[in-house]
């Protein structure tokens, strides 16, 4: 554990008084400021600290204990707790993330696992119905069935175990403060109620979000009393209860529903762990890009996309239908290999050669300039070992949030964290929604008489997009990234790189680009100024288009010669704060 220097605090228990009343404060002043319009935001600069999330809160409460001498772990800790109460639908200590953690004394990236798992007793046939036939997804979603195992709260006293200096339960102490007293209901979070199916399917979910039978109003004030005791149990005893205590025997008893009864027992908690990981890297010109592995495939999708439009003069083209066409074919391809190959790699052999330079640059050889390849094949990668497999359809989603911080030391994090599905199963336990994290999960177990790689198998991980992501030139971290958005993170995030490492944009800049994105089938162009042109374009090249909302929540910090300087997506009401 690095000490924090003793000119930034007069002791740890000091530092704890100090980080509570900075984050009191900060929040005080923040309230009326919660729901205010983002769309004027600009790129923020800083010397010393930086620290990006989806809510003001929580970057308020996080940039206090920056200011205090935490470290960015320290940070993540009450970023993530304040996340959980006032961005709920999004992700909290029912859930689980991926995130990247540099230490910059020790030179050293490690990829934290805090995926959820199955149940032990789970096998793959856990999504068929009785006549052995997959079951719809939203009919899935809702209900105790759908939760795997969290691992958000055991990820955040493992990071502070690791990297922290101020005491855990100053950490703690602001969600509980904010949970007591109240917050205001942003726009986003009362729109997100009222457009919820099943979130009046329980009863502490509705008493909760739709009081009087109404949803929740952006402005009101919302109390979480629920949640502040599931907190100071988790500041005293750290996350012991959530795995083999109380907070663990409830969410058992709580997954026992009506609809879609789970299965999870408390051997399932007692079993879980967070996993440090090799992060995966990938070369990009003079960059090179790491992030999440198996059970994710961010970084495997973004460095095959990345490897693939290499071979074109990105940085050379403007931003109009010609970069869309190669973007889209080069996501085709990628996310081809995807469907067939990547999934949890403690249960199957990943191909070490996806990302070999040789391959991608076959691969990149099927991408024509004036047309589209249609639905792409998978290819066949170097490593490649074991039998036939079948390919996994994708389905859209919308949860998730993502967060970046740079402390005083240096040290810095890119976090996606998520309950799956906005809302997660729609089941509330202590103040905390619970993930339905297995409908990451393929429904069906195989196609044609072979497997399908992310299957359901007891223990095991679902396949994730998330991609907290950090860039290093020379050895040196040069830029964090990330985003929510289901599978379309990963175009979302692959875009934020190119905007700023090929044509040196200004982070906010990059990532107010409007996104399109592809999974191997139609092309998505996201609604708004400029989409119908691009849809003519892009139709005339042979894609068939869709025009959507495609509502990204990208979180970006640049580290420069000159300083930081960061960035929040306007689309989502985040906020990013520096000194």
């Amino acid at each position: 554990m690095r000490f924090v220097h003793a000119g930034y605090l007069c002791s740890l228990a000091m530092a704890g008084c100090l980080v509570f009343a900075a984050c009191a404060l900060a929040q005080e002043r923040s309230q009326p400021e919660a729901t205010v319009a983002v769309a004027e935001r600009q790129s923020v600069k800083a010397q010393n600290f930086m620290i990006a999330t989806a809510h003001p809160l929580a970057t308020r409460a996080g940039h206090a204990v920056l200011a205090a001498g935490g470290t960015a772990a320290d940070a993540a800790v009450v970023v993530q707790t304040m996340l959980g109460l006032v961005e709920p639908q999004s992700s909290g200590l029912g859930g689980g993330a991926f995130l990247l953690y540099w230490d910059a004394d020790a030179g050293q990236l490690t990829a934290y696992d805090a995926r959820e798992t199955a149940p032990l007793a789970a096998d793959e046939t856990y999504w068929l119905d009785e006549n052995g036939e997959p079951r719809a997804f939203r009919d899935a979603v809702i209900g105790g069935r759908s939760a795997g195992v969290p691992g958000t709260p055991l990820l955040l006293e493992t990071l502070h175990r690791d990297h922290g200096v101020l005491p855990w339960p100053s950490l703690i102490q602001p969600a509980i403060e904010t949970a007591e007293r109240g917050f205001a209901v942003t726009h986003r979070m009362a729109e997100a109620v009222a457009a919820a199916d099943g979130l009046d399917s329980f009863v502490t979910t509705a008493e909760y979000f739709l009081p009087g039978g109404k949803p929740v109003t952006e402005g009101s004030n919302l109390k979480n009393p629920a949640y502040a005791q599931t907190l100071r149990l988790f500041a005293e005893e750290g996350a012991t209860p959530f795995y083999t205590g109380e907070i663990a025997e409830r969410i058992v008893t709580a997954l026992r529903t009506n609809i879609n009864p789970g299965i999870l027992s408390m051997k399932d908690f007692a079993a879980y762990k967070v996993v440090r990981r090799a992060p995966v890297c990938s070369d990009y010109r003079d960059y090179e890009i790491c992030g999440m592995g198996p059970p994710s495939s961010g970084a495997l999708t973004i460095g095959q996309i990345l490897g693939v439009l290499e071979r074109f003069d990105i940085g050379s083209m403007e931003d109009g239908p010609a970069f869309r066409h190669l973007f889209a074919e080069a996501s085709r391809l990628a996310f081809a290999d995807r469907a067939l190959y990547m999934a949890d790699s403690d249960f199957v052999d990943v191909p070490r050669g996806l990302l070999d330079p040789s391959y991608l640059a076959e691969r990149a050889r099927l991408v024509d300039p004036e047309t589209s390849m249609g639905v792409a094949a998978a290819g066949t990668p170097p490593g490649l070992d074991g039998g036939d497999l079948a390919p996994e359809g994708e389905r859209p989603r919308k949860g998730t949030s993502h967060f970046v911080i740079v402390d005083r030391a240096g040290d810095m994090i890119s976090a996606t964290t998520t309950i799956e599905s906005g809302f997660g199963n729609r089941i509330m336990t202590g103040g905390v929604l619970l993930n339905n994290e297995l409908t990451d999960f393929s429904f069906v177990p195989e196609a044609d008489g072979a497997p399908v790689a992310n299957r359901v198998e007891p223990g095991k991980r679902p396949r994730s997009s998330m991609s907290p992501t950090i860039v290093f030139k020379d050895g040196k971290p040069v830029l964090l990234t990330g985003s929510p958005g289901g599978a379309a993170i990963i175009h979302y995030t692959a875009l934020s790189l190119i905007s700023i490492l090929d044509w040196e944009m200004d982070p906010q800049q990059a990532i107010d680009l409007p996104h399109v994105t592809n999974l191997n089938g139609r092309t998505n162009i996201e609604q708004g100024e400029g989409a119908e042109e691009l849809a003519t374009a892009l139709e005339a090249l042979g894609h068939e288009v869709v025009i959507e909302d495609l509502n990204s929540g990208l979180h970006v910090i640049a580290i420069t010669d000159n300083g930081l300087v960061g960035a929040a997506d306007k689309r989502r009401e985040g906020l990013v704060m520096g000194d």
